[in-house]
C-alpha cells in the first residue's frame, strides 16, 4: 500500500501529533516509575498529573490548527478522532494514578506495573509512528507499528483478566472487600488505556486506507 500522491500536505498536524504522541509517552514512562518505584508517591502523582495538562494544551493546538486550516492532510472527521483519542489515552493514564493518591494505596499490585509496561510500549510506538503519517514511502513501516500496538493489547488483556480471576481469593473482611474493589478500578483504568492506544491504531490505519 502507498499513500496518494494527491494527499494534501500540511507538515503542522504531523508535528503537532508527533508532540502529543511523545507526551502520552512521556506519561506512560511517569506511570511506570510511579507503580515500579512506589516511594515520593504524591509527587510522582503530580508528575502525571502535568503531563496531562500538557496533553491538554497539546490537544487545544491541534483543534485550533484544525479551525485555522484550508488544507489538511486527511479527513478533518478522522484529525478530530485522533486528537481526541490521543487526549483520552493520557486521561485514562492520569486517571489510574490520581485513584492511586485519592484512594491511599499502600502498595500497588504488581500487574499494574506490568500493564503500565505493555502502555508504554503502546505509546512508544505511537511515538515513532506519527512523525510517518505523511510520509507515503513509510506506510509499511507505520502498518507493522500499528500491528504491534494490537498484539500489546492483547498481552494486556490477558495481564487484566489474571488480575480479575484471582482479585478477590484473599478477601476475609470489609477492608479487604474495598482494597480489592479499588485495585480492580485501578487496574482496569490502566487497562482503558492500552485499549486508547489500539483505538488509536486502528484511527491510524483508517487514515492510511483512506488515502491509498
Amino acid at each position: 500500500m502507498v499513500l496518494s500522491k494527491f494527499m494534501p500536505s500540511n507538515p503542522k498536524f504531523s508535528e503537532k501529533f508527533t508532540a502529543s504522541a511523545r507526551n502520552a509517552h512521556a506519561t506512560a514512562q511517569a506511570l511506570v516509575d510511579l507503580l515500579e518505584n512506589y516511594t515520593d508517591v504524591e509527587a510522582k502523582v503530580q508528575r502525571v498529573r502535568d503531563l496531562e495538562h500538557e496533553g491538554d494544551r497539546l490537544t487545544g493546538e491541534i483543534t485550533n490548527l484544525l479551525a485555522e486550516s484550508f488544507i489538511v492532510p486527511f479527513d478533518r472527521e478522522d484529525i478530530i478522532s485522533l486528537n481526541n483519542e490521543l487526549d483520552d489515552l493520557v486521561d485514562d493514564m492520569e486517571d489510574a494514578a490520581r485513584k492511586l493518591s485519592l484512594y491511599g494505596v499502600q502498595q500497588p499490585l504488581p500487574q499494574m506495573a506490568e500493564l503500565a509496561r505493555v502502555v508504554a510500549a503502546q505509546c512508544d510506538l505511537l511515538a515513532q509512528g506519527m512523525p510517518l503519517l505523511e510520509q507515503g514511502s513509510r506506510v509499511g513501516e507505520l502498518t507493522r507499528i500499528t500491528s504491534e500496538i494490537r498484539a500489546l493489547e492483547d498481552q494486556g488483556d490477558t495481564i487484566s483478566d489474571q488480575v480479575q480471576r484471582h482479585l478477590y481469593d484473599s478477601v476475609k473482611d470489609v477492608p479487604d472487600m474495598i482494597r480489592a474493589m479499588r485495585g480492580g478500578e485501578i487496574v482496569n483504568l490502566i487497562e482503558d488505556a492500552s485499549d486508547q492506544a489500539q483505538r488509536v491504531a486502528k484511527t491510524i490505519e483508517s487514515i492510511l486506507l483512506k488515502n491509498a
